[in-house]
C-alpha cells in the first residue's frame, strides 16, 4: 500500500472511530511509559516497591494529556485547540455548580462513618491533609483528553449515561499498572481483583456525575476540579487501618452511593445541552 494511502486510512480509520482512537493512543502511552518506570526493577526480578509504584502514576498521565491535545489538533486544527482551551477556561457559571466538588468527600465521610458505627472502627477516617495535593497533577491532566476530547466524542453516538459510563470503564481499567499501589491497604494480595472491580465502579459513578455536571456547564474546568476533589478525598480520608478485603468493601459500598446519585441525576433532571460542542 503507498504510504500516502496508507496514511489516507488510518487517518479515516481515527476519524470515524474518534474514541476508539483516543482509547487506543491513550492506553498505549500510559501503560508504556509505567513499564519503562518499572523496567529497571522488572530486571531484576525483584517485586516493584511502593516508591516505583508512586513514580509510574505521574508517566501515565503523559497518555490522556497527549492523546487530547493530538488528536484536537490533528482532527480538528487549530480552531479545535483554541475551543479545547476555551472549555478548559470556562470558570463563570452559577455557583451551585461548584457544589460538585463537595459530593465525594460527602460520600467518602458518609459511607466510612456509617461503617465505622455499624461495622468496625477500623473504618475511621483518617485525616492526611497533604493528600489533596495528590490529585492536582491528575486532574488537570487528565481531563485535558477525558472530558475535553473522548467524552463529547462518545456523545455524538450515545446519550449521557451510556456515553459516562463507557468513558468510565475505561477510565478506571487505565489505572491497571499501578491498581496494586493505590489504596492504603497496598498490596492487596487476593483481595486485589474484588478491589480493582470495586475501584473500577466507583470511577465509573464519578465519570457519569463528572459528564452531568460538563453537560450543564461545558467546563472542562468544572471537570478538572471534581477529579481533583475525588483524588484527593480518596488520599486523604482512606482508613489506614484497614484490611485488603475490608477496603475493596468500603470502595464497594462507596461506588453503591456514587451510582445511586448519579442514576438519580442523569434520569431526574437530565441536562438540557447536547454535550456535543467539541
Amino acid at each position: 500500500m503507498p504510504a500516502d494511502s496508507a496514511l489516507s486510512s488510518n487517518s479515516s480509520f481515527a476519524r470515524k472511530n474518534l474514541a476508539v482512537t483516543y482509547f487506543l493512543l491513550t492506553f498505549a502511552i500510559s501503560w508504556t511509559a509505567a513499564l519503562l518506570v518499572a523496567t529497571p526493577k522488572l530486571l531484576q526480578s525483584v517485586p516493584l516497591p511502593k516508591l516505583t509504584g508512586i513514580l509510574m502514576f505521574p508517566a501515565m498521565l503523559l497518555g490522556p494529556s497527549f492523546a487530547g491535545i493530538f488528536l484536537t489538533r490533528r482532527l480538528d486544527g487549530r480552531d479545535g485547540l483554541r475551543n479545547l482551551l476555551a472549555r478548559m477556561g470556562r470558570v463563570r457559571f452559577p455557583l451551585r455548580w461548584y457544589s460538585a466538588l463537595l459530593i465525594p468527600p460527602a460520600m467518602v465521610l458518609g459511607v466510612l462513618y456509617c461503617l465505622k458505627i455499624f461495622l468496625s472502627p477500623v473504618y475511621a477516617a483518617n485525616r492526611f491533609w497533604l493528600g489533596v495535593s495528590f490529585g492536582i497533577l491528575a486532574g488537570i491532566l487528565e481531563e485535558i483528553g477525558w472530558t475535553g476530547f473522548a467524552y463529547p466524542r462518545l456523545r455524538q453516538h450515545f446519550a449521557v449515561l451510556p456515553a459516562a459510563a463507557i468513558l468510565g470503564l475505561f477510565w478506571g481499567l487505565w489505572h491497571a499498572p499501578v491498581i496494586d499501589f493505590l489504596g492504603a491497604a497496598s498490596p492487596h494480595g487476593k483481595a486485589l481483583p474484588a478491589f480493582f472491580a470495586a475501584f473500577v465502579a466507583a470511577m465509573a459513578g464519578i465519570r457519569v456525575l463528572i459528564a452531568w455536571y460538563y453537560e450543564h456547564t461545558q467546563s472542562v474546568a468544572l471537570a478538572q476540579l471534581i477529579h481533583i476533589s475525588s483524588t484527593g478525598t480518596l488520599v486523604v480520608f482512606s482508613p489506614p487501618a484497614v484490611t485488603p478485603a475490608q477496603e475493596a468493601a468500603w470502595y464497594a459500598l462507596y461506588a453503591v452511593v456514587l451510582w445511586a446519585l448519579a442514576l438519580l441525576l442523569t434520569l431526574a433532571a437530565p441536562a438540557a445541552s447536547s454535550g456535543q460542542n467539541t
